[in-house]
This record gives structure tokens, C-alpha cells and sequence, in this order.
């Protein structure tokens, strides 16, 4: 009786010990083309909060041709990205699957998710403008990009870029590709210089005088002044004003990062809890206090140096649709010779 009391006794804690370990030896693994450090206090606070390890791959280019490579065997639990042309193009090359998540349904406004929940945005920026601070301007539509009156005012970037190829495309999924083509032409019209350089320069040569707006990413804002991009740049951000444009008939166009849950994730379940995890209230004020982005979630307030805009408005056009347009527009990009 007393070898079977032992017996039972040690049973029990051998089960403890082997749950524990279990436990313990949980983990989720990330492909990720963003930058790991920008995520990283938030995997550490999922870690800290349900004791899941959170292992990061940082992939710049390829990261569907890699997890299709390595097909059922890959270890790749979720696939981490920017721009909803990216996901898209994932569940178009078979290297997704749904995350089936009411909770994710939930927390993800309808247009910044895939239908069928192979995909889901984590923060968003807005395309928004760049103005100088004594330009007596409070409210813009993208529609004006085009009008004569800015002719020589307008400093952007390359139009092949995909901040703007999104943007372009938005135009296209709200008035056709035959309206968005002579746009086009006469946003070119009104550069102020070759369609160039990243968003950050468009305040620079704003602060320079080389132009009067600019068109560009929420979150660079938020960079240049709060410092971290330098003093210099700190300049640049306190030179101009920044308004939240929208299309005339709808609101302000939104790109994101996002995740998708990997076709053959080994840790399925615990992916879906990271990924609920992302867009809980705790996480996604997290993201907007270290990378100033918005958050998707409602209720979350995001930084303050981009509440300053004031209340964001999303386009109401699903990011897949939007998505839809991107080669007709490349092809109108050229075909306007924006770039030259």
C-alpha cells in the first residue's frame, strides 16, 4: 500500500514536471521583414505575460519564396510584414492560412483584414500632408494634388515607391483607372522638383523653400520630433504643419503593418494567441508609443504627437480592393512619366 501511495506520489509530480517543462519550452516563431527591434517590447511583454517564447527571423526580400521552400517542414508560425500588398500577395502564393479568431475579427476593422482571415493589420499610418507652418491651409482632399494652383509646390517621392503606388491605387479603386491616369498627370504638373528621396525629405525641402507640401507617412512625424531621427531632422519636423487629407467622398488612406499565420505553423494555437495578443489594448498601445503608429484597435489612444493631426477618419475602401489596382496604376505611373 505504501509503494503504491509512493508510486502515485511520484506519478503526480512527475506530471507536473513534465507540464511545466512543456510550458516552458512553448514558442512561436516569427518570418519578419520589418526590423525585429521595432516589435521587440512587445513580444517581450507577451513573453512576460504567458511564458511563450517569441523567436524572430528577419527576412529583407523573399519571405514567400522562403517559407514556400521549405514547405511542410518550415518553422515559420507567422509571417510579419508592411503594406497590405505584401499580405495580399502571401495568401496569393499559398503560404497562408485562416487564423479563424473571433477575437481578431473582432478587434480589426473589417477593411484592414482579409475576408477569409488569412491576414490581419497591426498599426496603420496614414498618407498624409506635409504643409509649411504659415501656409493658410486647414483641410485638403487628395483630389487637389492636381489642381494648377500647386504647380511648382508639391515635393513627393517616387511614384513606383508602394507608399504611393497604395495611395495612387485608392484614387483608382474610387474613381477608375481612366480618372486616376489624368490625376496623375497633373500632380506631375505640379512637382516642385523629380519625384525623388524619401518621405523625411519632403519637410526638409519644405524648411528649404523648395516646396509648400508635401505628401508622406504619419509616422515620420513622429520620428523627427521627438528626436530619435536626430536634431536635424527634429528641424525639419517642427518646420512644417500636418493635416489628415481624404477623398472627397470618403476619409484618409491607411496602409499597415501586418501578420499572417503561416500555411503549416507547428505552434498553430499559440501563433493565434500572439497574433490576438498584438491587437489586445495593451499591445497596440504599445505600438503607438514606440514606432508612432496608429493603432487599429478602437479605444486606443495613439502618441500624442500624432493626435495633434486630429481624429483620423479611415478610406472605407477594403485593403484588398485597394490592393487590386496596384498594376494598372504602376503601368499609369510610367505611362504619366512621374518619375522623370
Amino acid at each position: 500500500m505504501r509503494n503504491a501511495t509512493i508510486a502515485k506520489t511520484l506519478f503526480t509530480a512527475l506530471s507536473f514536471v513534465t507540464a511545466a517543462s512543456a510550458a516552458s519550452a512553448a514558442e512561436v516563431s516569427i518570418y519578419t521583414t520589418r526590423e525585429p527591434g521595432l516589435i521587440q517590447p512587445l513580444l517581450d511583454s507577451f513573453k512576460a505575460s504567458t511564458g511563450i517564447t517569441v523567436n524572430t527571423v528577419f527576412l529583407k526580400d523573399g519571405l514567400a519564396e522562403r517559407v514556400a521552400s521549405e514547405g511542410e517542414s518550415s518553422p515559420a508560425d507567422i509571417l510579419m510584414t508592411v503594406d497590405a500588398g505584401n499580405l495580399v500577395d502571401l495568401v496569393e502564393k499559398g503560404v497562408t492560412q485562416p487564423a479563424e479568431s473571433a477575437a481578431l475579427n473582432e478587434a480589426v476593422p473589417e477593411q484592414l483584414r482579409d475576408a477569409n482571415g488569412h491576414w490581419y493589420a497591426l498599426s496603420m499610418r496614414a498618407r498624409v500632408l506635409y504643409a509649411a507652418k504659415d501656409l493658410d491651409l486647414t483641410a485638403f482632399n487628395y483630389e487637389d494634388l492636381s489642381d494648377p494652383k500647386w504647380k511648382g509646390k508639391l515635393c513627393i517621392r517616387s511614384g513606383q515607391h508602394p507608399y504611393n503606388t497604395a495611395l495612387f491605387a485608392d484614387h483608382a479603386a474610387h474613381y477608375g483607372a481612366e480618372e486616376t491616369g489624368k490625376w496623375l498627370a497633373g500632380v506631375k504638373d505640379n512637382l516642385a522638383r523629380k519625384a525623388a528621396g524619401g518621405d523625411r525629405e519632403g519637410a526638409k525641402d519644405i524648411l528649404g523653400g523648395i516646396c509648400d507640401i508635401a505628401i508622406a507617412n504619419s509616422y515620420y512625424v513622429g520620428l523627427m520630433r521627438s528626436g530619435k531621427g536626430g536634431d536635424e531632422q527634429k528641424q525639419w519636423g517642427d518646420a512644417i504643419k500636418v493635416i489628415l487629407p481624404t477623398f472627397k467622398d470618403d476619409g484618409t488612406h491607411v496602409n499597415i503593418s501586418g501578420a499572417a499565420l503561416a500555411k503549416h505553423a507547428p505552434n498553430k494555437a499559440e501563433a493565434v494567441q500572439l497574433l490576438e495578443y498584438l491587437v489586445s489594448a495593451e499591445a497596440q498601445k504599445i505600438y503607438a508609443e514606440a514606432n508612432f503608429e496608429y493603432p487599429v484597435r478602437a479605444g486606443v489612444a495613439a502618441d500624442p504627437i500624432i493626435a495633434e493631426f486630429g481624429e483620423l477618419k479611415i478610406d472605407s475602401k477594403p485593403l484588398t480592393e485597394i490592393v487590386s489596382h496596384r498594376k494598372t496604376v504602376s503601368e499609369l505611373v510610367d505611362k504619366a512619366g512621374f518619375d522623370n
